[in-house]
């Protein structure tokens, strides 16, 4: 395991092989290489790689939140333990998921599952008590005026006065798709493949050909064994209340309706496969749609009624339908979009329009699954181009909220940044030699390296 960090000939070695060596000396803390490698080990299983640069990262990691954890002791911080333990949970569902269950995880790091509860348990109280820290000196940063904002501005170099990306505010009109009829068409698909499977035929053969999941497709459906708690919970409701072998009545979720069979239950985790299929939109649906969209931009056009009731009457997005129809994203809440942050579809229909335009009814996504990083469902819609801000230098009367978020967040990151280099140089430091070739991000733990 120790290979990659070169001569440890003089390193003790602790029972069961492991050879361990004093990486730093942080204060009172002591850092071992067995540190790093645990963390290390900890990264692979979450699947990602490491090299010996990431060794060096690692360990000036540990380091400055070192730094942070003396401070917080000083500063007598606490975290919720609910919070820890709930954090906790979630690691060690995703990391049994990733490598097949709780004996290959005891196997993987050689420790039973309550010692590395209580290793990650440590580990993650002291992130949160890092994080509090670090909001704590943030916090003590007077808060940004407009004279600040305002002084910046008079200061700065020309060159680097941040540039303002064009933006766009639009608002829209949307119609969904008959949900209904599709979802009885997809459920009646469904059946008829669920009857295939009890009348005799493999479920994993009808899951390579229907299935629309296509990662788990490509292995008859099969899911691996995983916690319950990574799936939606209707899904793991389902599948944990059958017995291997039994196949489930259709499931929806927000990816879609699936059956399931359960392969193996293992206390809360399971090994299952599914057959997921996705409600289908014919042309019929979009041409409805294009119709009804097409009239309402003809009354629009023609003055028989503005865009903002016509959003309100008509529009099915209640997101936007209350506000005439104003869009907004849905992170940020801001009414002036980035090229990046619009969909593409939605850019697409734009891109052309001159202020004040609508554009021709066209197929999109909406925004249901944005925290969950999912797609979202089809939807239709026009969209009325109503301001183009095009790129330019920050200004004080165009962009304060812009620039106030940005000195406060510039000023709040130096301060911190300030912290760990007075840290470094007021706290007793030891690094081992063994990392004389590590490309510190910071030039101050260059000079605590042990000299031998």
């Amino acid at each position: 395991m120790l290979l990659s960090l070169g001569a440890v000939c003089s390193a003790q070695v602790y029972p069961g092989g492991l050879v361990d060596k004093g990486a730093a000396l942080v204060g009172n803390e002591f850092i071992t290489v067995s540190d790093i490698e645990a963390e290390i080990q900890t990264l692979r299983a979450q699947g990602i790689l490491s090299d010996r640069t990431n060794r060096c990262e690692v360990l000036e990691q540990i380091m400055t939140t070192k730094l942070f954890l003396m401070q917080a002791r000083i500063d007598s911080l606490a975290v919720n333990p609910g919070t820890v333990e709930a954090e906790l949970n979630n690691r060690v569902d995703q990391m049994k998921t990733g490598v097949g269950g709780e004996e290959a995880l005891e196997e993987y790091f050689g420790q039973p599952l309550y010692k590395l509860r209580q290793t990650w348990r440590k580990q993650m109280e002291d992130s949160y008590l890092t994080q509090m820290e670090q909001q704590q000196i943030a916090d003590n940063i007077p808060e940004v005026t407009p004279f600040d904002v305002r002084n910046y501005l008079d200061t700065v170099d020309k060159e680097d006065i941040p540039i303002v990306p064009i933006k766009y505010r639009m608002s829209q009109i949307c119609v969904y798709p008959d949900r209904e009829a599709a979802a009885i068409e997809v459920k009646e698909r469904l059946l008829a493949i669920r009857e295939r499977i009890m009348n005799g035929e493999k479920f994993a053969t009808l899951a390579r050909l229907y299935s629309e999941d296509t990662e788990s497709a490509r292995r008859g459906g099969e899911l691996g064994m995983a916690s319950k708690n990574i799936f939606w919970p209707v899904f793991s409701d389902a599948a944990m209340s059958l017995k291997p072998g039994m196949i489930s009545q259709i499931v929806e979720t927000p990816d879609g309706y699936h059956i399931i069979e359960v392969l193996e239950k293992k206390g809360d985790m399971f090994n299952a496969r599914h057959i997921l299929l996705k409600p289908k939109y014919t042309e019929e649906d979009q041409e409805r749609a294009f119709a009804r969209l097409d009239s309402i931009k003809t009354a629009i056009d023609s003055s028989k009624i503005s865009f903002e009731l016509a959003a309100m009457f008509y529009s099915e997005d209640p997101a936007t339908r209350t506000n005439g129809g104003q869009m907004s994203d849905p992170v940020t809440g801001s009414a002036s979009f980035e090229i990046d942050q619009l969909k593409p579809q939605d850019y697409a229909a734009v891109r052309d329009l001159e202020p004040g335009q609508i554009s021709e009814p066209f197929a999109s996504l909406d925004n249901e699954g944005y925290q969950n990083n999912r797609p979202g469902n089809l939807v239709y819609k026009i969209i009325r181009l109503d301001k183009i801000i095009d790129s330019h230098p920050a200004s004080f009367e165009h962009d304060y909220t812009e620039l106030l978020q940005q000195l406060q967040g510039d000023r709040r990151m130096q301060a911190i940044n300030d912290f760990v280099d007075t840290k470094i140089k007021e706290t007793h430091i030891i690094i081992d030699p063994l990392f004389k070739d590590c490309n510190f991000s910071r030039e101050g733990w260059k000079e605590k390296i042990r000299q031998d």
